[in-house]
């Protein structure tokens, strides 16, 4: 009987046990949406400050002015960023729609300023020199009788041989080409009038230096085809050289008073 009675209590317990292993969990499921937020780590410190940093950058990053520097009535050019060295947003013609445009204008630009800072200078010194240099090689000067060098307006190119205009043109040719070269390039580096020709050492290593050198350049450069065109429209309509119109800036301060005194300028 009590064999019978134990068997009894052992056959409902393991009936019980069977029957719970088919009913469902009664502790609610936690939803997907909570399983996800607990696998999200939280940001780490050095990330937090590169995020502000980041968002301060940003916020202090200025702005492009919306008018031209350089015309303040009217807006400033799209492709003119102020990235360039001498770029005060001036373009009222509208020539550089795009960025592709401004640096071929640029590339331009540098190209003539560089030939007219030369020209600036050989042109007074031509006139100043021509005439002592061929008396002294037993040569023809190319000067007229007025002491004015050869030019579209003045004339006398036919004096030049043509040798020297096929040196000019091989020597312009081939720094062209070199030019190109170095823009297709993909350096870097490149800027628009960067040949990498520095046998003095006189650019700066430093950024502002360098910033410096290029604006200095432009600048000049600019002054030097307003000052060659200006030589060339002067001596055209007054007929005179530039260096015996202006000769205080060409010649010793005592040769150009006595040549006053004697042209009756000085009593």
């Amino acid at each position: 009987m009590k064999s019978f009675s134990f068997a009894t209590v052992l056959l409902v317990l393991s009936t019980f046990g069977n029957s719970s292993a088919f009913s469902t969990n009664s502790m609610p499921a936690r939803s997907t949406t909570l399983r996800m937020s607990e696998t999200i780590e939280p940001l780490t410190s050095e990330e937090t400050m590169g995020a502000e940093d980041t968002a301060n950058e940003e916020a202090t990053t200025p702005s492009l002015p919306t008018m031209s520097q350089s015309m303040p009535f009217m807006a400033r050019p799209a492709a003119l960023t102020g990235a360039l060295a001498g770029d005060v947003g001036f373009d009222p013609m509208g020539f550089a729609r795009s960025g592709e445009d401004l640096m071929n204008y640029r590339e331009a630009e540098v190209k003539h300023a560089r030939l007219a800072m030369l020209a600036a200078a050989g042109w007074p010194l031509s006139e100043v020199f021509d005439k002592k240099i061929a008396s002294a090689l037993n040569l023809a000067p190319v000067l007229d009788a007025n002491d004015r060098v050869p030019s579209l307006l003045n004339g006398g190119l036919g004096k030049i041989s043509p040798l020297y205009w096929i040196g000019c043109l091989g020597v312009a040719a081939a720094i062209d080409v070199y030019g190109i070269s170095r823009s297709k390039s993909n350096d870097p580096e490149y800027f628009p009038g960067n040949f990498g020709f520095d046998p003095l050492g006189a650019y700066p290593k430093g950024e502002e230096g360098r910033q410096w050198m290029q604006l200095a350049e432009i600048k000049n450069g600019r002054l030097a085809m307003i000052a060659v065109t200006a030589f060339a429209v002067q001596e055209a309509v007054s007929q005179v050289g530039v260096v015996d119109e202006t000769p205080l800036f060409f010649f010793p301060l005592m040769q150009t008073l006595h040549q006053y005194a004697n042209s009756g300028y000085i009593q």
